[in-house]
């Protein structure tokens, strides 16, 4: 009974770590099914249990935009893009010459 026991936590700590990985460094489409299939499984879950606010808090964050860096949501909100320093100098590509 004690080698299945060892088992058994060995393989659902592999199948965590496996999960951990694919919902972080997997495509941000799987993070929100991901996000919306736990709500809606902790939703059918008995009231008994209190697990509804766990279901609303995942279903708000997969309903969240998510902005690339995964913080604040503001990205674009400032200027569009920053004027360029008067030391940077740029040079048509044209206008090099081939040394022969």
């Amino acid at each position: 009974m004690n080698a299945f026991l060892d088992d058994f936590v060995v393989g659902a700590m592999l199948l965590a770590s496996i999960g951990y990985a694919a919902f972080r460094l997997g495509p941000k489409n799987w993070r929100r099914r991901i996000l919306q299939a736990s709500s809606g499984a902790l939703a059918t879950v008995p009231r008994a249990f209190r697990l509804g606010g766990l279901a609303h808090r995942l279903e708000a964050a997969s309903a969240k935009n998510q902005a690339a860096c995964g913080g604040c949501d503001s990205c674009g909100a400032e200027s569009a893009s920053a004027p360029q320093s008067s030391g940077e100098i740029t040079v048509p590509v044209a206008k090099i010459g081939r040394r022969a």
